[in-house]
């Protein structure tokens, strides 16, 4: 009991639990993976080099597909390359692997080699056509070998889990900032609309809209998340100077800004934007890294810095510790109010603009209910409601836990609603544990 105590004490305790969930969903979604594109013909081509010293004559079929004419296209390189001659590549089903296989056998040469998709192994074609063609028995088939591997570890899911949490990553940040001086921000998720129809509706109305240059959008980008820190701005004057609760202030802007954003797009999406326009939420310029991953992760990195090595951080913190002795110190207390509800404000309309640029489009019903998964997102990962207490990094893990919990969920064919009752639970037993924490882990009978 005593080292569980010690782990969720730390500032990072809730790593070991994201670490146990990441197994946990890697054993329950372990099932036999078949390689497909220029992955299987890699393990192919590997395979075929263990069964053949020599390199003879190969016939290559796969699928009319994406996957199958990458798979033929690349074996049929690395095939070439390894001395093989190819005497064809069939690109179909059994009508086009029959005229495939005939048309080797006429040449009245032997054939060493069906290289194949493992669709193609099992075909009633392939079956009769061994059978009546004497040749055939001289013919290896082979096809590219199957793996038990995680649906989870897949790394294309993996990318995908990371960009689907990286808008609410990117919020979490602002709203990390904002609970640790002992506030709350509920208008993140209207912000996103508003920041989203802005950008998009300045780019189509100022900037020419599908014919608009980059500094065009850059400019639309950039006005709506000015706007959205000056909405956050206003919040934070309401808090900072007139001593409105936050719940109150940022309820009221919730509203205020679901309004503008239904006022501004008139309740439609508005499409009328460039091709280039996805770069920020579609591209993957770094490796195939999503580019907005890409950002979150560079965000992160000059939010730790702040938060741990500036005297702006240590401001912060003393705000949420103790306002009165904060001020009493010296720290200009209302500045730094009005500093983390702007910059959670602008971060928001960052956030607008990435959903804009992923679905490339401006909606006002973008950032429904987000409020609700970034705070969950903070207070899971260890940032304390009543102010003080928080890590950066441990926002960017509650949300990945979010994120992973929401993703097992969907790869086990959890329903919705049954991941809203997981999810809600997630949240009360992390508010729980922020309170056991803070009473020195024993209970008030």
């Amino acid at each position: 009991m005593k080292w569980i105590k010690t782990i969720f004490s730390s500032d990072y305790g809730m790593l070991g639990v994201l670490v146990i969930l990441c197994l946990f969903f890697s054993w329950i979604t372990l099932e036999e993976q078949q390689p497909e594109g220029v992955d299987a013909a890699e393990v192919l081509a590997l395979s075929v080099d263990q069964a053949f010293e020599l390199p003879g004559r190969v016939l290559i079929a796969g699928r009319k597909t994406d996957s199958g004419e990458a798979f033929t296209n690349r074996l049929d390189e690395l095939l070439r390359q390894r001395g093989w001659e190819v005497t064809g590549v069939v690109q179909g089903g059994p009508p086009e692997l029959g005229k495939g296989l005939r048309s080797s056998f006429d040449l009245n040469e032997s054939l060493d080699l069906l290289a194949c998709e493992k669709t193609f192994v099992k075909l009633a074609v392939l079956q009769n056509f061994q059978k009546a063609e004497v040749k055939m028995a001289e013919v290896l088939v082979m096809a590219p070998e199957s793996s038990f591997w995680p649906n989870f570890l897949k790394a294309s899911n993996l990318l995908n889990v990371a960009n689907q949490i990286a808008v609410i990553a990117i919020l979490a940040i602002g709203m990390t900032l904002i609970v640790i001086t002992a506030g709350i921000d509920l208008s993140v998720g209207s912000l996103i609309a508003v920041s989203a129809v802005l950008a998009t509706w300045v780019i189509r109305e100022w900037f020419g809209g599908d014919e608009a240059t980059v500094a065009g959008m850059i400019a639309g980008c950039g006005f709506a998340i000015l706007i959205c820190s000056a909405l956050g701005l206003f919040s934070g004057s309401m808090v900072a100077y007139f001593g409105v609760p936050p719940f109150v202030a940022t309820l009221g802007m919730m509203m205020v800004g679901s309004g503008l954003a239904y006022m501004l797009s008139g309740g439609l999406s508005i499409y009328q934007l460039p091709q280039s326009f996805d770069w920020l939420g579609r591209g993957d310029d770094l490796g195939g890294i999503p580019n907005a991953v890409v950002l979150m992760v560079v965000l992160y990195l000059l939010a730790h810095t702040l938060m741990s090595r500036t005297t702006l951080g240590r401001y912060i913190y003393a705000v949420g510790g103790n306002p009165e002795a904060a001020r009493l110190s010296g720290v200009p207390v209302k500045k730094i109010l009005l500093g983390v509800y702007a910059s959670c404000g602008a971060l928001a309309g960052l956030g607008g603009v990435i959903m804009a640029s992923q679905f490339k489009s401006g909606d006002p019903k973008y950032g429904l209910m987000y409020e609700l998964y970034v705070i969950a997102a903070v207070v899971v990962g260890g940032t304390s409601l009543s102010g003080g207490r928080g890590k950066v990094f441990g926002t960017l893990i509650g949300a990945f836990i979010i994120a992973v919990i929401q993703n097992g969920m969907n790869l086990t064919g959890v329903q919705s609603y049954t991941q809203k009752v997981v999810l809600g639970m997630v949240l009360l037993a992390a508010v729980l544990l922020d309170m056991l924490k803070k009473r020195g882990w024993k209970l008030s009978l």
